[in-house]
């Protein structure tokens, strides 16, 4: 009898394991149509996609403190009008939603080296950033939204006003019942404060890892290696999980140099683009403390398909059978 109950019992922990290791956040980032029109959600199921990334954006000057968003010159699946329409439409499709505000700063497109001058220009900018965070809430949490990232690459934000976060998490949890991450940038994860007051460990993981032209599957897994284990330390440190709110690389020779850019200077290459993605799903998609992620990115609008060939999105290229290969698992 004893046996018996030892092994039932065995049996109902290694299941739950099973589902728990092969549970990942399989998703995508999505390219904010200009217009209503959106079309291109099969094709993005048919490689066994099942979360989407919405991504409305704020603008906002540089040395300047308001955040401004629902702007007329923004794209309607920037606005909230779309923001919602494009949710309504992602679930009717049957995928999953993590919302993810981007702040677009004018003249240098990057947030991560916005800063201010004075104390009254932070106050400022904290109220509009809180205004701003806080409406999509509300949306995210009308149409139960899974997923909400609070912010989104802002290094010296994080560095210089680190308690204003705390204080933003609290009053996001009193409007918003899903779970929580920030999308921080791949080389500064480290100086997050508030990651145990978060659900996942979000990062866009744009790891630099190798110089070569065309670097093997092998290198690149090779050139992971110590980059997962600081990772998975980290992971452990503060007990939650590693999810990479976004993960890509462009169909370009040397794709893994700077992959946080689109080098146009560079040859065009599916495989290399593809090979890129083939090693980062076999260092990180069978570790239980990793979650999955977001592959930037993914059109559904053909209007923004601008430079489609040496572009990050694996739409029609090799990489999506990569993709789709390794989502499907």
């Amino acid at each position: 009898m004893k046996k018996l109950l030892f092994f039932l019992l065995w049996a109902l922990i290694s299941c739950c394991y099973a589902q728990r290791k092969n549970t990942k956040i399989n998703g995508a980032n999505l390219v904010a149509p200009p217009s209503s029109d959106i079309t291109n959600w099969t094709p993005l199921s048919n490689i066994n996609t099942k979360w989407v990334s919405i991504i409305p954006y704020a603008f906002i000057k540089k040395e300047t403190s308001k955040v401004i968003f629902d702007t007329e010159f923004q794209w309607w699946g920037e606005r909230s009008i779309g923001v919602e329409k494009t949710i309504e439409k992602a679930k009717k499709n049957g995928f999953k939603i993590m919302m993810k505000p981007h702040i677009w700063v004018a003249g240098e497109g990057w947030a991560g080296d916005y800063t201010l001058a004075t104390e009254k220009q932070w106050l400022e900018w904290e109220t509009s950033y809180t205004n701003y965070i806080l409406h999509f809430c509300r949306i995210a949490n009308k149409h139960n939204v899974e997923l909400f990232c609070i912010g989104t690459e802002l290094r010296k934000v994080i560095k210089n006003r680190p308690l204003y976060w705390d204080k933003l998490i609290k009053k996001i949890r009193t409007i918003y019942s899903g779970k929580l991450t920030y999308a921080a940038n791949w080389d500064n994860y480290q100086n997050v404060t508030f990651w145990n007051d978060l659900d996942f460990i979000g990062i866009d993981s744009y790891f630099a890892l190798s110089q070569k032209k065309d670097p093997t599957v092998k290198e690149l897994v090779l050139a992971w290696k110590p980059i997962k284990e600081q990772l998975k330390e980290f992971s452990k440190c503060n007990a939650a999980p590693i999810l990479f709110t976004e993960f890509g690389y462009p169909s370009t020779t040397y794709c893994t140099l700077t992959p946080w850019k689109e080098d146009y200077k560079f040859n065009e290459n599916q495989q290399t683009q593809s090979d890129a993605y083939e090693a980062l799903f076999l260092t990180f998609w069978e570790e239980n403390w990793f979650s999955g992620g977001f592959f930037w990115k993914w059109h559904l609008n053909n209007n923004t398909k601008r430079n489609f060939k040496k572009s990050y999105t694996p739409d029609s290229k090799k990489a999506s059978e990569t993709i789709s290969k390794w989502y499907k698992k």
